[in-house]
C-alpha cells in the first residue's frame, strides 16, 4: 500500500503505560515533527491516596503556555473531581473546577500539585515553542 502524503501527521503512538503520576498519553514536539512551532502533551492523572507533584519548581518560559485540567464526572463536567494547587507568579490558586489556564511568556508559574484526585483528571499543556524548556 502506498503511503499517503500526510499520513505521518496522524500519530497513533498512544502510550498506555502508567507511571507514578498517571498515564502520559501523547506528546508532540519538534522531535516528532521538525520545525513545529509548538509542543503539546496530554495525560491522565489517576486517583491516589496521596498528593501528586507534577511540577514542583516555579519556573518561566520564553513562550506562552496553556495548562488545562478536566474532571471526568459526566453528570457535572465542571467538577474537577479533585483539588489542584497551581501557582501563578507568587499567588497560590486552589482549583476544584475544570479549567484552562493561560500562562504568558516570562511569567513564573508552578508548582502544580494534585492535592486530591477522586476520579481521573485529564491534563494537557500546549506551549508556543518547539519543545518544553524552562
Amino acid at each position: 500500500m502506498n503511503e499517503k502524503k500526510y499520513e505521518k501527521l496522524i500519530m497513533t503512538d498512544l502510550n498506555t503505560e502508567r507511571d507514578e503520576i498517571g498515564t502520559r498519553l501523547f506528546s508532540l514536539d519538534e522531535k516528532k515533527v521538525s520545525n513545529i512551532p509548538f509542543f503539546t502533551e496530554s495525560a491522565w492523572v489517576w486517583p491516589k491516596s496521596k498528593e501528586i507533584v507534577m511540577e514542583g519548581k516555579s519556573h518561566s518560559h520564553e513562550f506562552d503556555e496553556v495548562v488545562t485540567l478536566f474532571g471526568t464526572n459526566p453528570e457535572d463536567p465542571g467538577d474537577l473531581c479533585g483539588e489542584v494547587e497551581f501557582w501563578l507568579d507568587d499567588e497560590k490558586y486552589t482549583i476544584t473546577k475544570s479549567c484552562i489556564i493561560y500562562v504568558p511568556k516570562g511569567m513564573k508559574h508552578c508548582p502544580l500539585i494534585f492535592k486530591k484526585v477522586g476520579r481521573p483528571i485529564f491534563h494537557y499543556i500546549v506551549g508556543c515553542g518547539g519543545k518544553y524548556s524552562t
